[in-house]
């Protein structure tokens, strides 16, 4: 017979601390792309169709390439979050943490593959 103690059916399934902390990291970076995603689409939108040497131009002034830069960094960091919880709460073992460590890789190359062709656009 096992005996099971309340701590015990409760380990590895999180604790109050670090919840609180991501809810409220989603909440910030929500609002962040509240206000970069309007400002992404309002400068993206601008040179959509453009010429390559329009382009080039236009991403080497600094406030549309900061917007695009930001807009995919916040956004990808906000994605990570996101999809790190809903795996979190709907797998479980070795799928977890290979569907975790998947989605850090997905997001981080995401973002330096972004970042590598905005510096190339921009320089």
């Amino acid at each position: 017979m096992r005996f099971l103690t309340d701590r015990k059916r409760a380990e590895g399934l999180g604790s109050g601390k670090s919840g609180t902390a991501h809810h409220w990291y989603m909440q910030v970076s929500a609002v962040g792309l509240a206000v970069l995603v309007p400002l992404f689409i309002l400068t993206f939108g601008r040179i959509v169709g453009a010429d390559h040497a329009t382009v080039v131009e236009y991403y080497g002034r600094p406030f549309p390439a900061i917007v695009a830069g930001l807009t995919l960094w916040v956004g990808m960091l906000h994605f990570r979050h996101g999809a790190q919880m809903m795996i979190e709460d709907y797998a479980g073992g070795f799928t977890r943490k290979a569907l975790v460590v998947g989605t850090v890789c997905l997001t981080y190359g995401t973002i330096a593959t972004g970042l590598y062709a905005l510096i190339r656009l921009a320089l």
